[in-house]
């Protein structure tokens, strides 16, 4: 089991074409061809975990699942940092059992294509700084996550500044979309899923 302190933010991507020309300018490289990734967040009935900004997901990727629990925040005006402790799982399916017997629901659930690239000179990047392109229903955007110092330097060399960064969570991304376009949210799914 892995647990520290992420610190991360998101970049929306406008030109996803040109994006990837500035990774392989900058010496990106993919470590972690892209996958369609399947997510479950659960909570109590009473929601007492989204009330303290904690989250529990259960994330389907292929035949394997990785089972996260994020803690609260810590206040950073720029970046989104908090406690985060994750494991690899044998069976998803029984673990979403377990948390259903504990007496947590399925609160949203949510998809995305994702890329995960490697800094230059990182052979095994998902230990340290790494950056993730997702592709999600709601737009694509560019996840850097490592300290805050890298993160600035690589949005900066992307053509990101600060005021560009997002703390938002994808559900509230999801939520924030559905409201500018009268929806009622659901769930943030692909209608037709590629194959």
């Amino acid at each position: 089991m892995k647990h520290r302190h992420e610190t991360e933010v998101k970049l929306e991507v406008r030109d996803a074409k040109g994006l990837r020309r500035r990774l392989t300018e900058q010496g990106f490289r993919i470590i972690l061809a892209r996958h369609f990734e399947s997510n479950i967040l659960f909570d109590y009935p009473d929601l007492r975990l989204r009330k303290m900004r904690c989250l529990v997901r259960l994330r389907y990727m292929g035949d394997q699942a990785l089972l996260t629990y994020k803690g609260t925040p810590l206040q950073s005006r720029d970046y989104k940092i908090r406690p985060e402790f994750e494991s690899m799982v044998d069976d998803g399916h029984r673990v979403h059992d377990i948390l259903l017997h504990l007496g947590l629901q399925e609160m949203f659930s949510y998809e995305k294509y994702r890329t995960i690239y490697a800094p230059r000179g990182k052979r095994d990047a998902l230990g340290g700084p790494h950056l993730v392109y997702d592709e999600t229903p709601v737009g694509n955007y560019i996840e850097l996550e490592g300290p805050q110092r890298w993160i600035d330097e690589v949005a900066r060399q992307l053509g990101y500044s600060r005021k560009d960064y997002i703390k938002e969570s994808y559900a509230a991304l999801y939520r924030k979309k559905c409201q500018q376009e009268g929806k009622t949210p659901g769930n943030m799914l692909f209608p037709k899923r590629e194959s």
